[in-house]
């Protein structure tokens, strides 16, 4: 004969298995953002980057090895790795995550890295270029023929001045490589790579104060 439990009862056991189920705690998501010798720079759960040393653990992620640009990770006792400038990785995540997070540098600016042309760059979010743009340093280094491309004026924040415009073969950041992109070449030294709105226009974009998230639509 089968016994039911008193509904008393079975409401204690259902309130003692949300609980449970409520209070553990939801998979990490963690990010590389730097390679320091045999130490990492990793961001967990949007916490500010934190250099780890292998075999140390950091908010529940243990590093574990680091190869190139990819570290090897210990997450909740499972194995996985992230690489520099991909998207965070979570035990539990789908696979076809397309959801970039952006770290917000001490003046604001959302800062990430990615790749031109297979080289690596820092990228920063610049909702007010019209098109991806670098200095003429950054695109020697990436050997762009940009003396070839079409000269244009451009409105900056200094005036007006004459750039030239050249298309990348591929352009890449967090997991998403989007091929054939415009980008602007200017004289004036320039810090980083701008991410201009023809890059961000791919992508519904949200923002908090430390972070900014990239989901792409196409």
């Amino acid at each position: 004969m089968r016994v039911r439990p008193a509904p008393a009862l079975a409401a204690l056991l259902l309130a003692a298995w949300l609980g449970q189920a409520l209070a553990q705690p939801a998979a990490p998501s963690v990010a590389l953002t730097g390679v320091l010798g045999q130490r990492a720079l990793l961001v967990v759960d949007g916490a500010g980057p934190r250099s780890v040393a292998i075999g140390e653990t950091w908010r529940g992620v243990k590093l574990l090895a680091l190869q190139g640009e990819q570290a090897e990770l210990d997450i909740g006792g499972h194995r996985t790795s992230v690489r520099l400038g991909g998207s965070p990785v979570a035990m539990g995540a789908p696979a076809a995550n397309r959801r970039i997070v952006l770290q917000a540098d001490g003046r604001g600016h959302f800062m990430g890295q990615g790749r031109i042309n297979g080289q690596l760059v820092q990228f920063m979010v610049d909702t007010g270029a019209s098109t991806v743009a670098m200095d003429t340093s950054e695109a020697e280094r990436l050997g762009l023929d940009f003396r070839k491309g079409r000269q244009v004026s451009m409105g900056t924040a200094n005036g007006a001045t004459l750039v030239w415009v050249v298309r990348l073969a591929s352009l890449r950041i967090g997991e998403t490589e989007l091929r054939d992109i415009e980008a602007a070449v200017l004289p004036q030294p320039m810090p980083y790579v701008l991410l201009g709105n023809n890059v961000l226009a791919r992508f519904q974009m949200s923002r908090g104060p430390q972070q900014m998230v990239l989901e792409q639509r196409y």
